[in-house]
């Protein structure tokens, strides 16, 4: 049986309002923003919904509840981790200087889920905990088969480490030294010659 036709004033309202798809991201970014700023205990389904200038209806719609919300956030760190490994294999300066220079904070995209996913690890949530060491080992392994044994892999893991840390601590009076330019660039250079053992 052939479905009847809608009269044309009326297309459109006998079907559910679709949503954008970035409604969805908007959401994830709003609860992004929550943990990085205030924490975990901030960020609830309500406090999400405002700053994500949705009803809770509609926070619902994407989210079914705050373990669904966590879950996206480690998605889509997943995805950037994804991009970033692909970054560091195809970078032309070299995975090991790709990987050092990328390890001072930017508060580019995956900057931003890393910290939101960490404040969930530390409330105690153990997806965010395992989901954390994945991208550790995820790193480790794309760097490993450019250095020359474990302990020039180990040297440049803690610098990146270093990198990362000094970077996340920047403006708070305890922070280490950040370099840049010319001074990155020796550091890196300095990494690559220890690292090939």
């Amino acid at each position: 049986m052939a479905r009847p036709r809608i009269p044309s004033h009326l297309d459109g309202y006998d079907r559910p309002m679709s949503r954008p798809p970035h409604a969805r991201e908007g959401v994830l970014d709003a609860f992004e923003a929550l943990l990085v700023e205030h924490g975990e205990r901030s960020a609830t389904m309500d406090a999400t919904a405002k700053a994500a200038g949705v009803s809770k209806g509609g926070l619902l719609y994407h989210f079914g509840s705050k373990e669904a919300l966590e879950s996206g956030l480690i998605d889509r760190l997943t995805a950037l981790v994804d991009e970033d490994i692909a970054a560091i294999e195809s970078s032309p300066e070299g995975p090991v200087a790709y990987f050092l220079r990328s390890s001072a904070m930017a508060n580019d995209p995956l900057d931003r889920a890393l910290v939101a996913v960490s404040r969930l690890a530390q409330a105690g949530n153990a997806s965010a905990s395992a989901a954390l060491r994945v991208v550790r080992d995820r790193w480790s392994e794309a760097i490993r088969p450019h250095v020359g044994g474990p302990v020039e892999h180990d040297l440049v893991m803690l610098v990146s480490d270093g990198l990362y840390y000094n970077s996340a601590l920047a403006g708070s009076g305890v922070s280490g030294p950040v370099p840049t330019g010319a001074e990155m660039d020796r550091l890196i250079a300095l990494v690559e010659r220890s690292a090939k053992g």
